[in-house]
């Protein structure tokens, strides 16, 4: 038997600075603010979602701050992996994976329902040729062959290259920045704040905080995307310092959070919020009501389907490195691990993620909410993961190279993970307002199984390399 040591695949390094700002910001941003403003107004009213996503925001920042430290520390393909196998070893390190893996997996599958329902808005001539319902929700033909046919181009960009994928991002970013500049500069400077009155949805105390909890909860799915970055930590270019990660995570997680609060102030302030919450795109037609206007409409629809595209290429990119990361290390099959020869990108993840994002939109728009939930679920575990990690190698591993020291780190990562945890016991005691609902129960066991299958099919290839070997796949990037 060779006693040379196994070979660490590598994807091609190409991503710069620009690159990564418009990767995690455009990820961030995708399509939710179009499609589920009604169900934030319905439970919270404008100020209690403003409140709600302010406070996600500072707890996204308390996390970013983390993966701020983590990041340049362990550069990597599939970041999370690396921490948790670096701090707690490859069982810890396969469950954050995986969890993290299928939370982005669930934003594909929303992006892949939402395309259908946007362009309906602009093409109504789309609701056509009705296939099948599921629950209240009919699934139409066009709607999941739209679905079909932007999964098989998203998939083909990851698949043809970073660098396609990273110049397609740019472009789509700047161009999202820009059209919501014009719209939110003509709700605010033409609405009325009259429209955002009453503030809250619910007039007594304990109904306010029950809306802002049940909006907050989803803070973890709209706000995820920064940490789209530490996935493709180890493509930067060369001459790309490690270091400037951590700023790229906290400008994306500030920026993102003032977009929301502002798409929400401006959608509130055109009508009043009340005529919105039964809406199926209810920012489009905030404008489109209050201003007559079906180009000011169509702006926003424009800027949803490009967020959406955005957010949508962010997050395939980023699911494939996580599971290329589990296969590369054989935590589970090691053909995820596997690197296209010519175009240096991780040939079966893709193919994997492609296929799942496919199979999840046959869902309907009745499972839009069902993948918010799960994926914030799944996400936020992730979270948890990454902060419990930091806490551990600031004890385990003081003399780890650290380009970035965050200032009160345990602190700081202590805060982290409690805001984390919280999330996901809000969404598991009976008695939460924000409790999973049967479906999601559903979709988060099936999730699971396929975890047990997974790690099952997996541990032949685990226990036949040495934990050092395992150890360089990971975390070696020289």
């Amino acid at each position: 038997m060779s006693n040379d040591p196994l070979p660490r695949p590598r994807l091609k390094k190409t991503i710069g600075g620009l690159g990564f700002l418009s990767l995690a910001f455009g990820s961030m941003i995708g399509v939710g603010w179009i499609t589920a403003l009604g169900d934030w107004f319905q439970h919270a009213g404008p100020g209690g979602t403003m409140l709600a996503f302010a406070a996600g925001g500072l707890l996204m920042i308390l996390i970013g701050s983390c993966y701020a430290e983590l990041t340049p520390m362990l550069p990597v393909t599939g970041g999370e992996v690396a921490y948790a196998y670096r701090a707690f070893g490859t069982g810890k390190a396969f469950l954050v994976g995986w969890f993290l893996a299928f939370g982005y997996l669930a934003v594909s599958a929303f992006e892949a329902v939402s395309i259908g329902m946007v362009l309906a808005h602009l093409f109504p001539q789309l609701d056509v040729w009705p296939l099948y319902e599921i629950g209240d929700w009919t699934v139409y033909g066009p709607h999941l062959a739209l679905a079909f046919l932007f999964t098989g181009l998203i998939t083909t960009v990851n698949f043809l290259g970073v660098g396609l994928a990273m110049r397609l991002q740019v472009i789509l970013t700047g161009l999202l920045v820009v059209c919501a500049l014009l719209f939110v500069a003509a709700g605010i400077g033409q609405g009325s704040p009259q429209n955002l009155v009453p503030h809250f949805a619910d007039g007594s105390l304990a109904g306010t905080w029950k809306g802002i909890l049940v909006v907050f909860v989803m803070a973890p799915f709209m706000f995820v995307g920064f940490d789209t970055i530490p996935q493709a930590a180890e493509e930067r270019a060369p001459g790309q310092p490690a270091a400037r990660l951590g700023l790229y995570i906290i400008l994306a997680i500030i920026g993102s959070t003032v977009f929301y609060v502002l798409v929400v102030l401006a959608a509130g302030m055109v009508t009043p919020w009340q005529s919105l919450i039964e809406e199926k795109l209810p920012t489009a037609t905030a404008f489109r009501s209050a201003f007559s206007s079906p180009a000011l409409a169509n702006l926003v629809l424009c800027a949803g389907v490009i967020g959406l595209l955005t957010s949508w290429n962010g997050f395939f990119l980023a699911g494939t490195r996580v599971l290329f990361s589990l296969g590369r290390a054989r935590i589970i099959d090691s053909r995820f691990g596997d690197v296209h020869p010519r175009y240096g990108t991780p040939v079966q993840a893709t193919l994997f993620s492609g296929l799942i994002t496919a199979l999840a939109a046959c869902l309907g728009r009745g499972a839009l909410l069902a993948f918010i939930n799960v994926g914030s679920f799944c996400i936020s575990v992730a979270f948890v993961g990454v902060a419990l990690s930091l806490l551990r190698l600031r004890v385990i591993a003081p003399e780890m190279e650290r380009p970035y020291r965050l200032p009160a780190g345990k602190l700081v990562a202590a805060c982290a993970a409690v805001g984390s945890s919280l999330v996901v016991l809000a969404m598991v005691v009976p008695a939460s307002p924000a409790v999973l609902r049967p479906i999601e129960w559903a979709i988060l066991a099936g999730l699971c199984v396929c975890g047990i299958i997974f790690w099952s099919v997996g541990r032949p290839q685990r226990e036949t390399i040495p934990e050092e070997d395992r150890a360089r796949l990971i975390l070696d990037d020289r």
